[in-house]
């Protein structure tokens, strides 16, 4: 069994390899009811209060592994079945409670939500408690606890609330994708949905590259994931999947940052469009700030475009990365023509281990596409470093002075200081995830060795220069 770090990531994996294996036989309509019983075989429960519970969940974890609610256009979906652990209350009185006489929580709740027990001690009544924490901060014994569920606590953006029924749920408007509830949930209960089965179907219809070409576009994350396995392994099982010929999204990282540079001399300041949950956060957050917007696609999507215009045959492109952003961009109108599916690590290992296959006795099949600039993209400041690489090939008269902010939290800083005039820069590099995009969702590991992996990943090119990596480049489709 594959090693993970939680076992919510297990549970994940295990629903997929179900699923994608059903789906490669051309058999997962006649047995989507009988996956449930393989997670949670019984008779005794492992996971939750009976077994019949448990089957329940996984339903749903199958629903969203073959795509979801297909009325629902969020990425991000929450099983309600599933939330039902965490603390109900979001204020509650501890031990450390000494029914003192000042009365301090009594007299600032506004809404007389606070009483004395029989002991003396304070007690917040949740049907009447407004969730408003003065009573926390007045407490002279910090005895007046706030719990935030994590999910609600990961969203940087407030669009997670608990509904009438105590459930999480997500605001549309306000959810940019980033995954991050998905990642902290520790009963899983925010799950992202699956393409999966789309992009299975697509390698299936190819005949076997009669109808057309099935090209994967893999993320410059993708150094920083397989532990035990080199990267030439993974894609030789990635083209034993189907795929006819796997291409770097730092291909189209080195494309986008030669346009992205030349925007930035040509308007004054900027901020990037690669991370989807960062643009998303400024359309919803800061909407007076759109117009700084890079209006560059991203790299997924530049290098995905190239591909499909310049293939002497019909292609079909599957991207594959660490983020759930990026299955809400593919949905855009300007990104679905040259990106037909999604697909993360966690469904890719999915696939590969459904087919039986062994990565670590595989020969290796070399990526030389993009320059070193291109695959940092990877982590937080690579776009920076791209950027002003190409400033410096190209002879542009402009100095670039550089925000790299990682993390939602950082971004919004950034932003609201540049709104004010105060930031002092002309670019904001932002990426939703903590590190880059090696921190993303997603991913099979989020260790402090990614940056390291990522650069070393980078150092290995043998383009010279972003200029030679965009010049020299072919399609083999």
């Amino acid at each position: 069994m594959r090693s993970f770090e939680t076992d919510v990531q297990l549970l994940k994996y295990r629903i997929l390899k179900e699923v994608a294996e059903r789906a490669f036989a051309g058999n997962l309509m006649e047995s989507y009811y009988e996956i449930p019983k393989i997670i949670s075989p019984g008779p005794k429960p492992t996971m939750r209060c009976c077994i019949y519970k448990e089957r329940a969940i996984a339903q749903e974890r199958v629903r969203l592994a073959m795509g979801g609610d297909s009325r629902n256009p969020n990425v991000i979906e929450i099983i309600p079945l599933a939330c039902d652990e965490c603390p109900v209350e979001r204020y509650t009185v501890s031990q450390s409670c000494r029914g003192c006489i000042s009365q301090r929580c009594i007299k600032n709740c506004p809404k007389n939500a606070i009483t004395k027990d029989k002991n003396g001690k304070a007690f917040i009544d949740p049907d009447i408690c407004i969730e408003c924490g003065r009573c926390a901060k007045v407490c002279p014994y910090g005895a007046i606890t706030e719990n935030v569920r994590p999910c609600e606590r990961s969203c940087k953006v407030g669009a997670i609330h608990m509904n009438e029924e105590k459930k999480a749920e997500i605001d549309p408007e306000k959810c940019i994708a980033c995954g991050a509830c998905v990642y902290q949930c520790p009963f899983g209960a925010a799950m992202d949905k699956s393409f999966m089965v789309d992009a299975i179907n697509i390698i299936k219809n190819a005949d076997g590259g009669k109808n057309y070409k099935v090209v994967a576009i893999v993320a410059p994350a993708i150094a920083s994931q397989f532990t035990d396995v080199s990267l030439g392994q993974v894609v030789t099982a990635i083209r034993r999947l189907g795929i006819d010929y796997v291409v770097e999204a730092a291909m189209g990282a080195d494309m986008v940052a030669e346009k992205e540079a030349e925007e930035l001399a040509e308007k004054g300041f900027l901020t990037s469009s690669c991370c989807p949950a960062f643009v998303k956060y400024i359309e919803t957050a800061m909407p007076d700030m759109v117009q700084h917007i890079s209006h560059n696609l991203s790299p997924m999507a530049e290098i995905g475009r190239y591909v499909k215009i310049n293939a002497e045959m019909p292609v079909r492109t599957i991207f594959i990365g660490p983020c759930t952003a990026k299955k809400a961009e593919q949905q855009k109108m300007t990104v679905d023509l040259w990106i037909d599916c999604v697909l993360t690590f966690e469904e890719l290992q999915a696939m590969i281990d459904s087919q039986n296959i062994v990565m670590s006795v595989m020969d290796e099949t070399p990526l030389e596409d993009a320059s070193y600039f291109g695959r940092v993209f990877g982590r937080s400041g690579g776009l920076t470093e791209a950027v002003l690489e190409v400033v410096k090939e190209k002879g542009l008269d402009f100095e670039v002075k550089a925000e790299a902010c990682d993390g939602i939290e950082a971004c919004k800083t950034a932003l609201l200081r540049a709104k004010a005039g105060k930031l002092g820069k002309n670019f904001i590099e932002g990426m939703a995830c903590v590190g880059g995009c090696v921190g993303g969702a997603c991913s099979l590991n989020h260790e402090v060795k990614g940056r390291a992996k990522v650069d070393q990943y980078g150092k290995k090119s043998e383009k010279e220069s972003v200029g030679n990596a965009v010049e020299t480049y072919k399609v083999g489709v």
